[in-house]
């Protein structure tokens, strides 16, 4: 059997039966062409005949045809799982890319925003009956560093404003006390106020009297980041990595 009757063969397998997705199994098969014509230009007929130096001359040579590190990285991985199905087969007898490594992939920090455009979003004043809303959505994110799930699930029963603190229901159902910053204890009061505080209401309701729905949310911040001339793309996880941030900067309370 040939390299490419050998790829073709476990491409059919990983989409009858593994189910991979048509997008997955177009990916392997772009990066094992790359591989198919590394051995053809080296004059090796069979996979058995790679080694680990074949196989770095091989990743070196994608790289300094412009490969990026990601990219190489993610070529690896597919030459890596067809050489272990090969290996399962009996139709390999070792790991060529045993020890190759691609180089490393640069990890992009989390953009933030800075201590005044924090302060420009959540202190903006969007006008009409959503306002008191808004200003205590913002507040509470940014004071106590919120997922946009945690926020929207929260009701009444789960603060105590006297305290400055908040219940929160989070991933894997596990639940935490996290601290609320004095601004937000205030828009929160502002908007009790007004709304009313039933113990087991939302605190940010949407239609109907239900929890706000996230899209609802994402969609008012990005609106609010505009009124406030703010160029980043604004969503709430920003405001997640943006409380983190500066927690770590001031080494106490954000507001």
């Amino acid at each position: 059997m040939t390299p490419e009757q050998q790829i073709d063969r476990w491409l059919d397998r990983l989409t009858d039966e593994r189910h991979a997705s048509p997008h997955t199994v177009a990916g392997y098969r772009r990066d094992l062409a790359k591989l198919l014509r590394f051995m053809q230009g080296q004059q090796l007929a069979s996979f058995d005949v790679l080694d680990t130096n074949r196989m770095r001359t091989f990743v070196a040579g994608e790289h300094r045809g412009g490969l990026a590190p990601k990219s190489l990285q993610r070529l690896l991985s597919s030459c890596r799982s067809l050489f272990r199905q090969l290996n399962r087969e009996g139709q390999l007898a070792g790991d060529p890319l045993l020890g190759v490594r691609g180089p490393k992939v640069r990890r992009k920090l989390p953009q933030v925003l800075d201590v005044d455009e924090a302060g420009a979003l959540v202190e903006t004043d969007s006008g009409g009956k959503l306002a008191v809303r808004d200003r205590a959505m913002l507040e509470l994110f940014y004071s106590s560093g919120l997922r946009l799930s945690e926020l929207c699930g929260l009701r009444w029963l789960d603060l105590n404003l006297d305290d400055g603190e908040v219940r929160v229901l989070g991933k894997g159902s596990k639940t935490r006390i996290v601290p609320v910053g004095r601004h937000a204890v205030a828009a929160l009061r502002a908007l009790g106020a007004e709304e009313g505080m039933a113990t087991d209401s939302p605190i940010f309701r949407g239609r109907g009297g239900a929890p706000i729905n996230p899209r609802t949310v994402q969609l008012r911040m990005k609106t609010l980041a505009l009124q406030q001339g703010i160029p980043k793309h604004i969503h709430p996880h920003l405001l997640r990595h943006t409380f983190a941030s500066h927690m770590l900067e001031s080494s106490g309370d954000l507001r």
